[in-house]
């Protein structure tokens, strides 16, 4: 379902300018100097309108947090929470996962957080999924050694399927749970998994953290 056009969206996006990162590709390489005592960089992959970013950042707050969103109609009310709040530690990128080389440094990033991403159901369609192995092998070039992806989805099909691609992309998985909330919420939600968690629907999580790749012997 298409986000409905957010009134006034460029100059409520020009009140948020601070947090809004408009040449990521002059950043590669430099991150941390937004954020000189970062002890990490992070990366969210579709922040949607931004609950877990705001609240992960507020948590962690000598992490360096950069979410990319491709929907500015969305980034914008994430651009507002983060702003609202005064967390200094949140930038944004209105960009597209298949661009993370351009925009970061081999090794430059820590972790990468992918929650519920598009399944886009269908054979035809698996190359558009975040999880596909053409996106692992895209995360590798910007992850540190032992980096790792923590993957969310209420979509089963899709988490089976995906359990399948990270260790052929030499991923070792960890924490793999087909039903998080299953003993007391887990962790911070994001707005979408709250009402699904509030539907009964099952929430599918892991961490899959990076190693050496697999050479033929």
């Amino acid at each position: 379902m298409r986000m409905r056009k957010k009134p006034n969206l460029v100059p409520r996006m020009e009140r948020c300018s601070r947090v809004l990162i408009k040449d990521p590709e002059s950043h590669r390489g430099h991150w941390k100097e937004l954020m000189p005592e970062a002890k990490a960089v992070h990366i969210e992959l579709g922040c949607g309108k931004g609950r877990f970013t705001a609240e992960t950042a507020a948590q962690m707050p000598d992490t360096l947090l950069i979410a990319v969103e491709r929907v500015p109609d969305a980034m914008v009310i994430a651009m507002e929470r983060v702003c609202a709040q005064e967390l200094q530690n949140v930038f944004f990128i209105d960009g597209d996962a298949a661009k993370l080389p351009a925009y970061f440094a081999p090794g430059e990033v820590e972790r990468i957080y992918i929650n519920f991403c598009d399944p886009w159901p269908g054979s035809r369609h698996a190359k558009r999924r975040l999880t596909h192995p053409n996106f692992l092998n895209l995360y590798r070039q910007v992850l540190t050694e032992g980096g790792a992806i923590h993957f969310k989805t209420d979509n089963r099909d899709l988490f089976e399927w995906s359990l399948l691609q990270f260790p052929q992309a030499s991923f070792s998985l960890e924490a793999v749970t087909r039903d998080l909330h299953a003993n007391g919420i887990c962790g911070v939600m994001t707005d979408y998994e709250e009402k699904f968690h509030n539907l009964g629907t099952p929430i599918n999580r892991c961490e899959a953290t990076m190693e050496p790749e697999k050479t033929e012997e």
